[in-house]
Parts: structure tokens; C-alpha cells; sequence
């Protein structure tokens, strides 16, 4: 099995064992409707804009080595800093 699909079947196992839980009446998650949206809209935000952002950013090691592999075959761009010196040259043309 691969990682996802480990980690798809732990989150059902724990979804069934809660519910089974909340049907026999051993388990109610405490506070009212309001705090537990808001709770779980933080939760939502925070993991949807923590993926985002290492989908969206090469931060790890193997990132930053495939941004490398990018930059030297010409399918990124290598930064959005203005080069004077081509800026100079594209100027006379």
C-alpha cells in the first residue's frame, strides 16, 4: 500500500470509531454549534493554506532541488528581480 492510502484508511477507521461513539452515547465533543464551526473552520484555513503553500513554494530539500532541475532547463522563471544590465542592452534595440 502506499502512503495515501494508509493514511485515507486510518482517518475512516478514526471517522467510524467516532461515530460509533457519538451513536452509543460514550462520546459528545463539548462546546456549542458556534465554537466547534469556528474550530473547525481554523483547522480547515490552517491545513488548506499550509498545503497551498508547500505545493506553491519549494521549501523542502527535494523543492528546492527540483526548482534547481527547472531553473536549468529553462521552465521557471529564475526571479523577478530587474537586471539593469539587460534592461541596458534591450534599450538600444
Amino acid at each position: 500500500m502506499d502512503k495515501g492510502t494508509i493514511i485515507r484508511t486510518i482517518v475512516l477507521l478514526i471517522a467510524l470509531v467516532n461515530q460509533f461513539l457519538v451513536m452509543a452515547g460514550l462520546y459528545e465533543i463539548p462546546g456549542t454549534a458556534e465554537e466547534q464551526t469556528a474550530f473547525l473552520s481554523t483547522v480547515f484555513t490552517f491545513v488548506a493554506s499550509t498545503i497551498a503553500w508547500f505545493k506553491n513554494n519549494y521549501v523542502t530539500a527535494k523543492g528546492k532541488k527540483q526548482k534547481e532541475i527547472l531553473k536549468a532547463h529553462g521552465l521557471i522563471k529564475s526571479s523577478n528581480t530587474f537586471n539593469v544590465t539587460q534592461a541596458y542592452e534591450n534599450d538600444g534595440k
